[in-house]
């Protein structure tokens, strides 16, 4: 445990963007995984479900809670399997 008065609100901050920073990670799963589902099951809605998760990951990139390789890296995999899938319909 801290002693230095500091570093005790250091480990209040943390602990209040922890919270905050896991929040966002999960609606950022969350969507991510939503796309999927869609995307295995041939769904229609599937474009606006992507446009939903790289719209949720450039917000966690912008605010600092993913880095920005990370999110480039996970928007890079949906555009790729959302081509793979228009590219099956035609």
């Amino acid at each position: 445990m801290a002693n230095i008065k500091s570093s005790k609100k250091d480990i209040k901050r943390t602990a209040k963007r922890t919270l905050r920073n896991r929040s966002v990670r999960s609606a950022v799963k969350t969507h991510v995984v939503k796309f999927r589902r869609a995307a295995a099951e041939g769904a229609e809605n599937t474009p606006e479900l992507a446009v939903a998760a790289v719209s949720a990951l450039d917000r966690a990139a912008s605010k600092g809670i993913l880095h920005q390789n990370n999110a480039a890296r996970r928007k890079s995999r949906l555009q790729r399997r959302l081509n793979q899938l228009e590219s099956a319909e035609d």
